[in-house]
């Protein structure tokens, strides 16, 4: 397993796209919804290890905008799988120091959950070991029409003229403005695709896909991940030479 200091690149920020929760409990023949509770027990592993590896943010996408259309019963079972979640994750939080946020559309979910969630914020805000972050209710599209709304805004009132608004001023407005772009997106489950999550943070994550369904997926696993991540050359729009070169000055 990697340490701290075992590497040389290493992202700041990682996502995790945790699919495959349903069709675990099917090829276990589990009750319904046993298969996201086995997915809400794969979390802990994962945050300790990156924690212990120094990852400044991990955000996991936990309930898309999208979710929203599944079966009444299964969203509720969701819904209550989040609220216990929060709860077993805040002791955790406060035993490794770490800060748990939120980001997504809040006005879909309850008073209680939306209040359980500010709660879980204000508690850990000042622990400064490494940052989760829970998507809930989350779409990257809803993000980004978000923060479009919050400069249309400012032009309306004279604030701000059409042709000041930039990429930048744009990003300051996304979630997460706050925090490092997203450095490595992994995606479990086997399938190959975005889902929506995090589409502007992830502009140059390193794209990593695995067939290992999420609560299969473990601190191992990652850790390979990883490995590969630090031997990946990242240009962002320079050649390999240029990268080459600033590496070495």
């Amino acid at each position: 397993m990697l340490t701290e200091t075992d590497i040389d690149l290493k992202p700041r920020h990682i996502a995790i796209i945790m699919d495959g929760n349903n069709r675990y409990g099917k090829q276990h023949e589990l009750g319904k919804g046993e298969g996201h509770i086995k997915g809400k027990d794969a979390l802990d592993p994962v945050v300790e290890y990156c924690r212990e590896v120094g990852i400044e943010v991990l955000t996991v996408f936990a309930f898309s905008s999208e979710n929203w259309q599944r079966p009444p019963s299964e969203v509720a079972l969701l819904m209550h799988l989040l609220s216990v979640t929060i709860s077993e994750q805040l002791p955790r939080m406060q035993k490794y120091q770490i800060q748990l946020r939120f980001i997504g559309d809040r006005s879909q979910l309850s008073d209680d959950l939306q209040a359980q969630m500010a709660d879980a914020e204000a508690q850990t805000a000042h622990y400064d070991a490494m940052r989760l972050v829970i998507a809930i209710s989350y779409g990257g599209q809803w993000d980004i029409a978000h923060a479009a709304k919050q400069l249309a805004a400012q032009v309306q009132t004279g604030q701000l003229a059409v042709e000041e608004i930039t990429k930048e001023k744009l990003g300051a407005y996304v979630q997460l403005a706050d925090e490092p772009a997203v450095d490595m997106l992994i995606r479990t489950g086997g399938e190959y695709r975005l889902s929506n999550f995090l589409l502007w943070q992830s502009a140059y994550a390193e794209l990593f896909f695995t067939q290992t369904l999420w609560p299969n997926f473990s601190a191992e696993e990652l850790d390979g991940m990883l490995k590969e991540f630090s031997q990946r050359q990242r240009r962002f729009g320079k050649t390999s030479e240029q990268v080459a070169s600033t590496t070495t000055n």
